[in-house]
């Protein structure tokens, strides 16, 4: 997880897992040793506007005065020929006419001044030019002067080379104190040294010459908007010279999820304990310390942490020594360890050993060696993001690492090892090398994503992690098919846009456009270019561009990767490909997969031209290793084959990010899938299942054609296609339900019965079977309690009443154990007793699928009681709040109560969680996506466009109001449609 550019660096996390005692000793001192490692700093900082900041807008209004009192003065000037009474002209003197081509040339260059200066909208943000490369205007620093940097992005002309930093953080008063010393090199003569800075209290300031011992005090400048610091050196900073910048400097530990910040635990007594922890990507390094926090800025660290004898610390090295008052020095050498707090210990064996699989793999897959000397896994009590890859150092949420024998299910242990498999990927994917700026993103996201489910492909195999992909990528493309969308790689600047850019697009449409990319050069031929790629730019940056020269370097000129890969980074969405088959000719044609809801903002379907490397099997050759591709360059094309088959099917086992139309041929394929369903692979069965769904809702296809082709699907056994199915009508039914449609979507629910009804029943109540099938129950068994059909609601109650007899003592299969505290949360009661066990629980496995439960139930004052008290992070953390209100829009008594809390507390939210922020995009999402009204669709908007203009901007803001047109669309266009199906 990343995203800005110059500075890269991982965090430094500080464990202090332990109370401080009332009289604190005095500070060890932890020094944590660099050994020419290279640390990436990531960060979130905020950006305020002070209230007493000059007004610009009244600024350029002055301005405007004064030329205007300078044109009325020389238009006075200006009678040079002055009209005689009768009519002649006289003949000016030659004073007058001196004086006249003075006030003209004058006059000329006042309107050429007027002209070429800078068209600038004049704002606290200081002059916004169009189209011009002039200089800026300069904006005011806090102390009224004017600061030497106008731009949000950091000057090229000095860059780091390393830190000294020294951090003090105090658990009693919850503040912490620091001092850095940074060596910089000057690349240009400049007066001036800026970096960032957010929220930090600088008390002292100086500036040490290369082989110079004194100090000298500087000035230095602040400018909140921007997070930046400006160091305003005594004299001209001289091109290839090091100087040495020291700043101390003092800060509360935020109570957000970013910087350096605190949180709170209870122990195995249910002690509260104070624990502080650093998330720094994409923009909060800055609120931890002084620093260039952009990822290109990489640099060395030396990091000290001072602190109470009673608490412990980690960093991203190994701990090189121990200094306390007596002298004594202890030094503790590492490799892989994992962390948690003590009653969680018992749960960190699975994640150790993963840990260590997955290092053997990468290492002899990228033939280089992981770098440094340890490797620490963290859980954090109270954690926004699933896991961060501060390098050494990596830091979870406690679900995402620890697992429990006892109540982790088959869906745990595959997240687990996902989580574990992505930020070790990370290591080399964004630590050691690092995309030069955000626009780039996905280098690091997609890249990590990619390897890591290739990655479990390869090592567990029994955790069949390609099925999961395969639904992420579904859910990737109807992100992708939005207006709203955005290219992988999207130009950005502000800290919104920036962590904006954490989104499915970057992880998961990355990742796919590398699987497409390694399917067509070849894996021998694809691992070659990641190994040239990391060893030309490892310790450093790098650019898209860069890594499709390294494919070339390795292609030798047989295939241009960068043409290819450039038409799918740079443009959004993704081609639909339809196909017309007559006899042995195959005609294929490309446009753009777009749903037109708004005319308006339409973009031309000519402009967008996809080099797809397309695959297909046929009936002649299916499963053997037949596959045969063809490169799809030009808008349409011809493909003949060697002999008359009786199908043909494209997009083999959905390896290519693009949707296949069959035209004609769909009516072959919904035959074969009747008669011979495992002719195709279930990931084939599952790719044709989403794209007949995608083309009914985009118009190309009936959906009485689409219900018709999962009329196979009570012979159906495999998870990827029952999932696919599932989802698509769950959708419907959503949306029928939210719409007052009560009786259509229970027409609906009896249409999944009749079609999963028997495969419900055959589930049993354990953990049997192959994690495949454990989770296939998981999924089928939660669904049918949650909606009531069969007896799978009687049999859940029965098991939890016997449950809480027990008082949570007994116990429940892994597997099963949400839908059987769906169920019982059904009750008063029971809902009473889950939240009383969930408080006391140690297992977080388990608690996760309570909080699930907990949010399932139809009582609106309990559903209102659990968002808000999650908000205020008492019982409930604040990280479980978006899931809450993901869980509590699903059902009908909720979606419109998360939308109101979203509306009453969102200042607080993105106070909490920051604008742009994954979660606030999940939030915003889960709100509104079910809503499918005018009435509705008027109401986000109008509640977005009363809000700053950092809010109404948001893309996530643009996909909500997309997805309700949609959704309008969809029922106007299928609503009487399904009346006469169903």
């Amino acid at each position: 997880m990343i995203e800005n550019s110059m500075f890269e660096e991982e965090p430094d996390v500080v464990d202090l897992a332990k109370e401080p005692c009332l009289h604190p000793l005095e500070p060890d001192e932890v020094e944590y040793e660099p050994r020419s490692s290279r640390l990436l700093v990531r960060g979130l900082g905020e950006h305020e506007i002070d209230d007493d900041e000059e007004d610009y807008e009244s600024s350029a209004k002055l301005l405007g005065m004064s030329f205007m009192n300078r044109s009325s003065g020389l238009r006075n000037n200006m009678s040079v020929y002055r009209q005689n009474p009768n009519g002649s002209c006289s003949v000016p003197s030659t004073r007058t006419m001196v004086v006249c081509t003075v006030v003209l040339v004058i006059a000329v260059s006042l309107i050429m001044a007027i002209y070429l200066l800078p068209k600038c909208t004049f704002t606290k943000e200081g002059c916004h030019k169009k189209n011009h490369t002039m200089e800026l205007i300069y904006p005011l620093a806090t102390n009224g002067k004017l600061f030497p940097w106008a731009k949000i992005r950091l000057p090229p002309d000095v860059v780091p080379l390393h830190y000294d930093l020294v951090l003090q953080p105090n658990l009693t008063t919850l503040k912490f104190a620091g001092s850095v010393k940074i060596v910089v090199n000057i690349v240009q003569v400049t007066w001036k040294i800026v970096l960032h800075s957010s929220g930090l209290n600088i008390t002292k300031a100086t500036i040490t010459s290369a082989g110079g011992h004194q100090e000298k005090p500087v000035e230095f400048l602040e400018y909140p908007l921007h997070d930046q610091l400006a160091v305003i050196a005594p004299e001209a900073l001289l091109v290839g010279q090091n100087y040495t910048v020291s700043i101390e400097y003092s800060s509360n530990l935020s109570d957000t999820y970013y910087g350096f910040y605190k949180m709170s635990y209870k122990d195995e007594n249910s002690k509260q304990r104070w624990f502080a922890a650093t998330q720094f990507e994409p923009v909060a390094a800055r609120s931890a310390f002084p620093c260039f926090d952009e990822p290109a800025f990489k640099a060395t660290f030396l990091i000290k942490i001072k602190r109470d004898e009673k608490l412990s610390t980690l960093s991203n090295m190994p701990k090189k020594a121990t200094t306390p008052v007596t002298n004594g020095i202890v030094q503790d050498e590492f490799f892989v360890s994992v962390y948690a707090i003590p009653q969680h210990l018992n749960q960190v064996g699975y994640a150790l050993n993963t840990a260590v699989k997955l290092l053997e793999f990468y290492q002899k897959y990228f033939l280089i060696n992981y770098p440094l000397e340890k490797l620490d896994l963290v859980a954090i009590p109270d954690f926004q993001s699933g896991a961060m890859e501060n390098w050494g150092l990596i830091t979870f949420r406690e679900t995402t690492l620890l697992f429990d024998s006892n109540t982790s299910s088959a869906r745990d242990k595959k997240l687990i090892t996902a989580v574990i498999a992505h930020e070790l990927a990370h290591q080399w994917f964004g630590d050691l090398v690092t995309m030069e700026w955000w626009n780039d993103l996905w280098l690091n996201e997609g890249f990590a994503t990619f390897m890591e489910y290739f990655a479990m492909e390869e090592i567990f195999p029994e955790l069949h992690s390609d099925e999961d992909f395969l639904n992420l990528i579904f859910k990737a493309m109807m992100k992708d098919s939005l207006n709203s969308s955005h290219p992988v790689s999207s130009a950005v600047q502000s800290s919104e846009q920036i962590e904006e850019m954490f989104d499915a697009l970057s992880y998961i449409k990355g990742a796919s456009l590398l699987l497409m990319l390694k399917h067509y050069l070849t894996k021998d031929v694809f691992q070659a270019g990641i190994e040239v790629y990391l060893h030309n730019h490892s310790y450093g940056s790098a650019q898209s561009d860069d890594l499709w020269d390294s494919m070339n370097e390795i292609t030798n000129g047989t295939l241009d990767v960068k043409k290819l890969m450039k038409t799918w980074i740079l443009h959004k969405g993704f081609p639909l490909v339809t196909v017309v088959r007559k006899g042995k000719i195959i005609s294929v044609q490309q446009e753009k997969f777009l749903y037109r809801m708004e005319p308006e903002n339409w973009t031309s379907d000519a402009s967008y031209l996809w080099h797809i490397p397309l695959t297909y099997i046929t009936s002649s050759c299916n499963l053997t290793h037949c596959t045969n591709a063809y490169l799809l360059d030009q808008k349409s094309a011809v493909i003949e084959l060697p002999e008359e088959v009786e199908w043909v099917k494209f997009n083999v086992d959905m390896n290519g990010y693009y949707i296949v139309h069959y035209a004609e041929d769909w009516k072959t394929l919904i035959d074969l899938l009747k008669k011979n369903h495992t002719a195709l692979s279930p990931k084939d069965r599952a790719n044709l299942i989403n794209n007949i769904f995608n083309l009914a809702g985009l118009g190309k296809e009936s959906l009485e054609k689409a219900f018709e082709l999962i009329d196979y699907l009570n012979k159906e056994n495999s998870t990827a296609p029952l999932t696919q199915a599932l989802f698509q009508l769950s959708l419907i039914y959503s949306l029928l339900e939210k719409k007052g449609e009560q009786q259509l979507a229970a027409r609906v629910m009896h249409r999944i019965e009749h079609l999963l009804g028997d495969k419900i029943d055959q589930q049993s109540w354990t953990d049997d079977g192959t994690l495949s099938e454990r989770e296939l129950r998981s999924t089928l068994l939660a669904f049918a309690c949650t909606h009531g059909i069969r007896n799978c609601r009687a049999t859940a109650t029965e098991m939890f009443e016997k449950w809480m007899k027990s008082n949570g003592t007994m116990s429940l299969p892994s597997d099963v154990m949400k839908a059987i505290f769906t169920a019982g949360a059904k009750s008063s009661d029971g809902w009473e007793f889950l939240l009383k066990t969930y408080s006391s629980s140690v297992s977080e496995a388990e608690k996760n699928k309570m909080i699930e439960a907990l949010a399932s139930t139809e009582d609106v004052r309990k559903l209102i009681w659990l968002m808000q008290n999650s908000l205020e992070g008492e019982v409930i953390r604040a990280q479980e709040l978006s899931r809450i209100i993901a869980t509590v829009s699903q059902s009908l008594p909720g979606y419109l109560l998360a939308w109101d809390f979203v509306k009453e507390n969102w200042e607080k939210l993105t106070r909490k969680f920051h604008l742009g922020s994954y979660t606030i995009q999940n939030i915003i999402s889960w709100s509104t996506s079910q809503f499918a009204t005018k009435a509705h669709l008027l109401e986000v908007k109008s509640f977005f466009e009363s809000k700053s203009e950092e809010s109404s901007q948001l893309r996530c803001v643009k996909e909500a109001i997309d997805t309700i047109q949609l959704n309008i669309q969809w029922m106007e266009g299928n609503l009487a449609k399904l009346q006469e199906l169903l």
